[in-house]
């Protein structure tokens, strides 16, 4: 006779870490570093440093990024019907602390085209989406938001801008 299987468990332990060490751990995955851009209502030009970004699904286009819930650019990107996904490039570097910074206007003396449904597009960047704003959840202290990828577009040769355990890379040795 086969004893019985444990009954699931349907709620998680609480953490055995702290908040420091997990960020430390989130740290060692090496990811590309993006600008996240939009429109407000009032058709000012919002836009942040984001490294939250990953690929959903192929059919339909779908990607993926999250923002804090209490970021001062939330009600933008909750409201907007587009926003732009842009993946920085290497040289790149200072854009991408710009954007991360508490610098009022992020936009100044920064070059870029606007997109089709008026998102801004970073001169320069590795690639661009330009996505509907599709889907939001919230979970836990942030809000991840699901495009539907309207338009993308590539830099030939571009190498992009790398971030891991808090630093800057343009590439990683093997």
């Amino acid at each position: 006779m086969t004893p019985p299987l444990p009954k699931p468990v349907r709620q998680a332990l609480a953490p055995s870490f702290t908040p420091q060490h997990f960020r430390d751990a989130l740290g060692m995955f090496a990811t590309g570093v993006t600008i996240v851009t939009a429109r407000t209502t009032d058709g000012d030009c919002v836009g942040l440093t984001a490294n939250s970004f990953n690929s959903v699904s192929l059919a339909p286009p779908l990607v993926l990024w999250s923002l804090a819930s209490k970021a001062g650019t939330m009600p933008a990107f909750a409201r907007g019907s587009h926003y732009a996904i842009n993946i920085l490039a290497a040289s790149q570097r200072r854009l991408a602390e710009r954007f991360a910074s508490k610098t009022t206007d992020r936009f100044a003396g920064v070059a870029w085209t606007e997109g089709a449904s008026g998102a801004p597009l970073l001169d320069g960047a590795a690639a661009v989406f330009e996505c509907f704003n599709r889907s939001q959840y919230e979970e836990g202290d942030h809000v991840i938001f699901v495009g539907e990828v309207e338009r993308c577009s590539v830099t030939p040769g571009s190498t992009p801008l790398i971030f891991h355990g808090g630093r800057y890379f343009t590439e990683l040795p093997l």
